[in-house]
């Protein structure tokens, strides 16, 4: 009895250190692709919310990363990536995350202007509830659009906020959390940017695409 519970014990073990291992070779031998199918994604989501006639430079090959855990939701640095006309800075991709999703992080990308207008916001990555949060998905709504054109005056800015607050931006119907969130996220990295404009702009690049 006791030898039949060692062996298979033994071969329980054996077992768990094959799947192991296999799952780790597989793991590396898809990394790369992995890698860069994510830098073909971030390149397409860069041309969407910053138009080509904008700028003249590779979006993805101008990478910084910013810290603020205050304006943009986490103490990790994010990376932002700065589009250039003749070598001038004219507009800023800036990643944030929305800390207080129904169902955790949110993390978004914001494109904005030289004078600190929304030219357009994207949803990175998020685990909110199907059906009711999704929503923040351009392949599933077209809310994320109703950000394009917006600035803001200060902190203060009451169309900031989602109509149920008294805001000028829709709520999703069964789902006030989460758009109050992401509205909330977008509002505090349009104020950093518009309090870091100059500097984020002429900052030289100090990140690469994939390793930040």
């Amino acid at each position: 009895m006791k030898n039949s519970m060692l062996k298979n014990g033994l071969l329980l073990a054996l077992f768990a250190l094959l799947c192991t291992g296999l799952v780790a070779v597989v793991n590396q031998l898809t990394f790369a692709k992995i890698k860069q199918q994510e830098q073909i994604e971030l390149a397409r989501v860069l041309h969407q919310i910053i138009p080509d006639e904008l700028h003249d430079n590779e979006l993805t090959e101008h990478c910084i990363t910013i810290t603020s855990v205050d304006f943009l939701g986490t103490d990790k640095p994010l990376p932002a990536y700065i589009a250039t006309k003749e070598g001038i800075g004219i507009a800023i991709a800036i990643e944030t995350v929305a800390p207080d999703g129904y169902n955790g992080d949110i993390r978004i990308i914001i494109g904005l202007d030289k004078s600190g207008t929304v030219l357009g916001v994207r949803t990175l990555s998020h685990q909110e509830t199907p059906g009711l949060g999704d929503k923040i998905e351009r392949r599933k709504s077209d809310w994320v659009s109703s950000f394009k054109g917006l600035s803001i005056l200060s902190d203060k800015d009451k169309r900031w906020h989602v109509k149920k607050d008294g805001g000028e931006i829709d709520q999703f119907t069964g789902a006030t959390i989460t758009p109050r969130a992401f509205v909330k996220a977008v509002k505090k990295a349009t104020l950093y940017f518009n309090a870091h404009k100059d500097e984020l702009l002429d900052a030289p690049a100090n990140c690469e695409v994939g390793n930040e």
